[in-house]
């Protein structure tokens, strides 16, 4: 997991995982030391065997050595004869700019070793991204949710808020406001993974009614409400106006 600033600058990460790695002691062979896998007397090395069933043929893998075309007498005890043991190792993984929630890296021969001296696999790390406090992401563009006064949503004003690369940059708030208003900030969002593009960031306000009033604030908001028209309530006045239709058109129907 890493935060969305990792995502946003990457990073160099170090990361520990178990891993099976080739037996030391018997060099991968799973034989005890001193000792050698010998071929298997039941398919003579070639790892399958035939069985004649009538008419037909049937090859299948040897049951006495699954296919590996030797058998171990005298196992190695330090792996069971696996040829591998499980170990605790460190790793440097290098997490590019823009990467997103779910983004496999692909790390080529840092997986388990081969069972008995065979070739190591492939280590893939997905990426998880944490919540952000601030910021949501979609994509490469970034949203940012902001509660503004009513005061401010009606006369104006503007307000900073920060930026993913931890800088800040002012939004201006035209008068008349109404919540859910969008305000482009062009980019400032997150890189494109592997690409010179960036994303931008979207401010959307939110007008917060006041609580907890005092008396004088409430005096203060039911004065102002009697000087109210459908100049400064436009919207209201207009959806009520349509509610008045609505149950006049009721009461005059048949």
């Amino acid at each position: 997991e890493i935060t969305l600033e990792d995502a946003f600058k990457g990073k160099t990460a170090q990361i520990e995982i178990p891993v099976s790695v080739t037996c030391e002691a018997c060099s991968g062979t799973g034989a005890k030391a001193g000792t050698k896998p010998k071929t298997c007397s039941t398919c003579g090395g070639a790892g399958r065997v035939r069985q004649a069933q009538g008419f037909f043929t049937l090859e299948r893998t040897c049951p006495s050595c699954q296919g590996r075309g030797q058998t171990i007498e005298d196992p190695c005890p330090s792996c069971t004869g696996s040829g591998r043991v499980t170990k605790e190792r460190t790793l440097s993984v290098n997490i590019p700019q823009g990467v997103e929630d779910g983004t496999r890296i692909r790390l080529a021969g840092e997986g388990e070793a081969g069972l008995r001296g065979g070739p190591p696999g492939d280590l893939y790390i997905f990426l998880s991204l944490a919540n952000h406090a601030i910021f949501q992401r979609d994509g490469a563009d970034l949203h940012c949710l902001v509660p503004i006064s009513m005061v401010t949503a009606a006369l104006g004003g503007e307000f900073e808020v920060p930026t993913i690369d931890r800088g800040k940059t002012k939004v201006k708030v035209p008068s008349g406001t109404q919540t859910g208003r969008r305000f482009r900030i062009s980019g400032k969002g997150m890189p494109v993974l592997r690409s010179r593009q960036v994303g931008d960031m979207y401010v959307q306000v939110v007008v917060e009614t006041p609580q907890n009033l005092t008396k004088k604030q409430q005096e203060l908001l039911a004065e102002f409400e009697k000087l109210s028209s459908g100049e400064t309530q436009p919207e209201a006045v207009g959806f009520f106006s349509k509610v008045k239709e609505f149950f006049g058109s009721r009461a005059s129907a048949p």
